[in-house]
C-alpha cells in the first residue's frame, strides 16, 4: 500500500459524517478523479469496500490503521544488541517495527525475541495479548538469523494486514 492509500484510510477514519467526493478530494488536496481512483485501488485490495453509493473501511483497513497508532514517547520499542547495547533504532507502532524488522542486524532480533521482549511490547504497549501469544509460539521455533526475521516479518504482516 503507498502513502496516499494510507493517508486516505486514515482520513476516512477520522471522518464522522458523510462526506461527498468533492470535498473529500478538496481536504486530501486530490482531484475527483485521483481520490476515486485511490479508492478503487483500496477496494481491489481488501481496505475498503462499497456500501451503498459510498465506502466503508474493512477489517483489514481497521488492522492497517492499527498498525500505525503511534504510541507515546515512553511506549516506544527500543531495540537492543543486549543488555547495555543498544541499536538506536526503535518503533513506535506495528508498522515501525515491521520496517525495523527487516533491516536490523538479526543478533537484536534473537535477543528480543528470547527474552520476551517482542510479545511483551505487542501485549502491553499495544494491547495485542493474540498477537503476543502467536510471538510466543514463534519462539518455540528456535530460528535464528534470516529465517527468524522472515518469520517475524510474515507474523507482523498476516497481522496487521501490510
Amino acid at each position: 500500500m503507498i502513502d496516499e492509500q494510507l493517508r486516505i484510510l486514515k482520513f476516512m477514519s477520522e471522518m464522522t459524517t458523510r462526506t461527498d467526493t468533492n470535498e473529500f478530494s478538496q481536504k486530501m488536496g486530490l482531484t475527483p478523479a485521483q481520490l476515486v481512483h485511490q479508492m478503487q485501488e483500496l477496494v481491489k485490495l481488501g481496505y475498503l469496500k462499497k456500501v451503498g453509493d459510498g465506502f466503508s473501511i474493512t477489517e483489514k483497513g481497521r488492522k492497517v490503521l492499527k498498525s500505525m497508532k503511534t504510541l507515546p514517547e515512553n511506549l516506544k520499542f527500543h531495540f537492543y544488541i543486549a543488555v547495555g547495547h543498544p541499536t538506536n533504532l526503535y518503533a513506535c507502532n506495528a508498522k515501525e517495527f515491521l520496517d525495523q524488522v527487516l533491516k536490523i542486524d538479526s543478533a537484536s532480533l534473537e535477543f528480543h525475541i528470547y527474552r520476551g521482549d517482542f510479545e511483551s511490547w505487542f501485549r502491553n504497549a499495544l494491547g495485542d495479548a493474540s498477537f503476543a501469544d502467536e510471538l510466543s509460539k514463534l519462539k518455540k521455533k528456535n530460528l535464528h538469523e534470516e529465517e527468524l526475521r522472515k518469520a517475524l516479518a510474515r507474523a507482523v504482516e498476516a497481522e496487521f494486514s501490510l
